[in-house]
């Protein structure tokens, strides 16, 4: 039974988990205080490029074939079917979000009548506090929900747990990885406060379209508090919004309409949020050109973009989720090694290609070795 079934009979439906994220005593503290669920909105849930970006590097991580070693092991139909209520694709997906959003992945390892892993099933880190233990090692995790907590064990002598934890380089924690959205979250604030403010301007026909002007017929006369009041009043329901733009305007007596314009640096915020856009792909390692953003050149065409987006970030980062998956499991099954096909990856075929161009072209190699090479042994 995996931990979301044990806490379904401890907490009710509603409730909804309050517990702050990690604050660890031990070797060392956070740098900062973490605000998982206010910086995961802010980015995932209102900034169009952070959730590309995650997307799009999650999405073509769970699209990679996954293999093992020895061929056709077990371990492949639990990556394809995990647990009942997500596939192989999907647990990938999130598994990798979670790890680009909060730096930390955490991964339930449920097993069977006979003792082998059965289920896999992903804890959400911001629910997950980890006691320090000796020698830098964790003493145990304690999942909580709802305020019901299960705590799950360590082995002191081999650090083995039903828990895989996987986390990215924190230069001052030793027990959290840092995350993206920390070295985003600057760049990620601009672009949304320059989408609030072209979206103000806008409802407001994209400048302050003018001034009423006062000239009374005996001049230093000025408008009455009560005058003032109406006047405004009847102008924002009547002529302020994008409903009410280009309205015709009827004054009374003694008002004047004075036009108003911006210049266009001004008005320039296309390129602040395009600067700011770049670098918030910068930090989850998309090429800008993968995802719309005009003025950079860096890349000759997609092909290219797309290449270099598995080589420095997709195939890094599988690698260590492959071989931290590999770590965890060889609990059960000592031989296990995970890695996923490069051959089967559309990107990386114009290398692959390369490859076997220069392989074929080597006089001096026998067949038997350049099936080594080519990682085609025994075929």
């Amino acid at each position: 039974m995996s931990i979301l079934s044990r806490l379904a009979r401890k907490a009710s439906r509603t409730a909804q988990a309050r517990t702050p994220w990690l604050l660890l005593a031990g070797l060392s503290q956070p740098a900062t205080p973490w605000r998982y669920e206010t910086q995961v909105m802010e980015a995932y849930g209102r900034n169009v490029i952070a959730q590309r970006s995650v997307r799009l590097v999650a999405e073509s991580a769970a699209s990679a074939t996954w293999i093992s070693r020895p061929a056709g092991h077990p371990a492949l139909s639990l990556l394809a079917t995990p647990n009942p209520a997500l596939a192989g694709p999907a647990f990938l997906e999130a598994a990798v979000s979670q790890l680009l959003l909060a730096g930390n992945l955490f991964i339930e390892t449920v097993t069977g009548p006979d003792g082998l892993p059965a289920e896999l099933h992903l804890l959400r880190p911001d629910r997950m506090t980890i006691e320090p233990g000796p020698a830098g090692v964790a003493a145990s995790y304690r999942y909580t929900v709802g305020g019901q907590s299960v705590r799950f064990g360590v082995d002191p002598a081999s650090g083995r747990s039903s828990v895989l934890h996987v986390r990215s380089f924190h230069p001052l924690d030793d027990w959290l990885g840092l995350s993206t959205l920390e070295a985003a979250m600057p760049a990620i604030d601009i672009h949304n406060a320059a989408s609030r403010w072209n979206k103000a301007l806008l409802d407001n026909a994209a400048r302050p379209s003018g001034a009423l002007v006062f000239e009374p017929a005996d001049k230093g006369g000025t408008l009455s508090s009560d005058q003032y009041d109406r006047l405004r009043a009847e102008m924002e329901a009547s002529f302020a919004g994008a409903l009410n733009a280009g309205r015709p305007l009827l004054l009374e007596g003694g008002l004047k309409w004075q036009p108003l314009s911006m210049t266009p640096a001004d008005m320039d915020f296309i390129a602040a949020k395009n600067t700011a856009a770049r670098e918030i792909a910068l930090a989850f390692g998309v090429p800008p050109m993968l995802l719309g953003i005009p003025g950079d050149n860096t890349y000759a065409n997609y092909q290219e973009a797309n290449r270099a987006l598995w080589r420095l970030t997709l195939l890094p980062l599988i690698a260590k989720l492959a071989a931290a998956l590999s770590h965890h499991l060889q609990q059960w099954w000592p031989d296990l090694s995970l890695d996923i096909d490069r051959d089967h990856v559309p990107a990386l075929s114009a290398d692959r290609e390369r490859l076997w161009r220069q392989v074929a072209s080597a006089d001096f190699l026998t067949d038997e070795e350049k099936r080594r090479l080519l990682g085609c042994e025994g075929m």
